[in-house]
């Protein structure tokens, strides 16, 4: 089966994947190959979860200051 881009996925099932793969990583009995690439896929993973609080803190801000047609702008990952 085909995985899901970490952006399609939700915030939940994007840090249930991380988990499973700090996990399996910190086993250390992985293949180097296997290992760059669950690397790889867990800093996809991370980063599209950072992105997904930062909308999510986005939307409670503009819900606490009662800018509900307020819009939500993309965040830098580097800020």
């Amino acid at each position: 089966m085909a995985q899901k881009k970490p952006e399609n996925l939700t915030f939940e099932d994007a840090i249930n994947e991380l988990s499973q793969i700090v996990t399996e990583m910190e086993q250390g009995d992985m293949p180097l190959e296997h290992s760059l690439k669950q690397f790889e896929r867990g800093i996809s993973l991370a980063n599209a979860s950072a992105q997904k609080l930062d909308h999510a803190q986005q939307k409670v801000s503009m819900l606490m200051s009662n800018d509900l047609d307020g819009e939500l702008t993309p965040m830098d990952p580097q800020e």
